[in-house]
């Protein structure tokens, strides 16, 4: 590393590499374990923010069978969140069980958190961020917006809500 540049987010600052890794961010499951990102280097991975009283919610059904289909090459990891429309009220139990109940959701979710604004999960920030995940800049503009990762932890693309989980935008990626 130069000693004469200065980092502008991290030390590591050379073209080839990237200042961040999605793999180094922290997240906790729905019931508070730490996720290591890491451990899904080698998979692609689906990231979407989720919420139980959206439109979109039937997604959920289409989000399991996406997982179930790909399971060798993909890992769907839904991030429940509460800041659209307050569509996501519930508490970590109460989500869990309407997943399980209505939709059968086996899939990683994660502890509810912000996906947008001054309490913007890093993770968020990261799928958000070109000068952090070396793609593309976005915003989530509502539930069920999709981020799909490489297998080496790049991002690939972002899909609004409307695209269905099974689309083939998504799977041809797969």
């Amino acid at each position: 590393m130069k000693t004469t540049n200065k980092a502008k987010l991290s030390p590591s600052t050379s073209s080839n590499t990237k200042e961040q890794s999605v793999y180094d961010i922290a997240i906790n499951t729905l019931d508070g374990k730490p996720i290591s990102l890491l451990d899904y280097k080698g998979k692609k991975i689906l990231f979407v923010n989720v919420a139980s009283e959206c439109g979109f919610t039937k997604q959920y059904k289409e989000l399991q069978t996406l997982s179930d289909t790909y399971k060798e090459e993909l890992v769907v990891i839904g991030s429940p969140c509460n800041q659209f429309g307050k569509q996501e009220p519930g508490d970590a139990s109460q989500i869990q069980e309407f997943c399980e109940l209505n939709f059968g959701v086996k899939f990683l979710l994660t502890e509810k958190i912000d996906v947008k604004g001054n309490k913007q999960h890093p993770l968020y920030k990261w799928l958000t961020s070109k000068e952090l995940n070396s793609k593309k800049s976005s915003s989530v503009k509502w539930n069920f917006q999709k981020y799909l990762l490489d297998d080496k932890g790049n991002l690939i693309d972002y899909y609004f809500s409307i695209t269905k989980p099974m689309s083939s935008k998504i799977t041809k990626h797969l």
